[in-house]
């Protein structure tokens, strides 16, 4: 990223030369002399820094490029030290700032660079992110804000590189009453067992469940295994009234519902 120079007086040179162009108001005449100008210098770490949170204050986050966003948080995790190589380089690793964000500790500490602070500075941003969207889910239906839902949905599991599975518990009303990951898996496989669902579903009171989960490739499309196990734990609670209301499977950028697809 490239850096934003502070202003320099037109009469004064910061490195020590002759500043080259012309003061406020004048104009270049045929013939006048023109002082040769050095380059000037990337911005210390601090006029960076300043800039950009003036810059993101002035026009919010998303007219700011990733980069610049990225140098800025890590700028607040490392006062003083210059972040853009590390912001560069994580970019060029994971490619978005909101993959960063995502990215795993193991491969976050894999870039050369990289501190325990920015580390932490990383999580928390990205735990905001997740608590700011759940916090939308919970305060509605769910089945009647299913965007928010689905909003949610992706961030916490799109980028994953693992298959995640999880279950949303609903009360009587559709209400969230909660998230919860029931396992971690491979990069295809979850093991999922409906007896467990059942019994955390019974622990909170639950009457209907939505099962979720992503697929690491970024296709959503189930499986035979998925259909499977999703008709295991319905009939599984059904013994016990509880209704499984769908399952969502999140890919990359793209879901699926089994309820809309006739699936369930």
């Amino acid at each position: 990223m490239s850096g934003i120079a502070g202003s320099v007086p037109a009469e004064a040179s910061p490195v020590g030369g002759t500043r080259t162009g012309f003061a406020d108001g004048e104009s270049f005449r045929p013939g006048a002399s023109v002082a040769v100008v050095p380059e000037l210098p990337l911005a210390p770490p601090q006029v960076q820094r300043e800039e950009s949170c003036r810059r993101l204050l002035k026009l919010g986050g998303a007219l700011l490029p990733d980069g610049e966003l990225l140098a800025l948080l890590l700028a607040n995790a490392a006062p003083g030290r210059d972040v853009r190589p590390l912001a560069a380089a994580l970019l060029a690793r994971f490619g978005s700032f909101a993959a960063v964000l995502a990215a795993p500790l193991q491969e976050l500490r894999g870039i050369p660079g990289i501190e325990i602070h920015a580390l932490a500075a990383i999580r928390l941003t990205h735990e905001a992110a997740l608590r700011l969207a759940r916090s939308e889910v919970m305060r509605q239906t769910v089945l009647d804000h299913w965007d928010a839902l689905m909003r949610y949905l992706n961030a916490a599991l799109a980028r994953e590189r693992i298959e995640q599975f999880r279950i949303l518990f609903l009360d009587a009303e559709s209400r969230l009453l909660a998230d919860e990951a029931q396992a971690r898996g491979t990069v295809n496989h979850t093991p999922v067992y409906p007896r467990e669902v059942v019994r955390r579903a019974l622990e909170l009171r639950a009457t209907a469940l939505i099962l979720v989960h992503n697929h690491p490739s970024g296709d959503p499309t189930p499986s035979q295994a998925d259909l499977d196990m999703t008709a295991e734990v319905r009939d599984a609670a059904a013994l016990l009234g509880i209704v499984v209301q769908d399952h969502v499977i999140v890919g990359n950028g793209r879901w699926l519902s089994f309820r809309t697809e006739g699936l369930l």
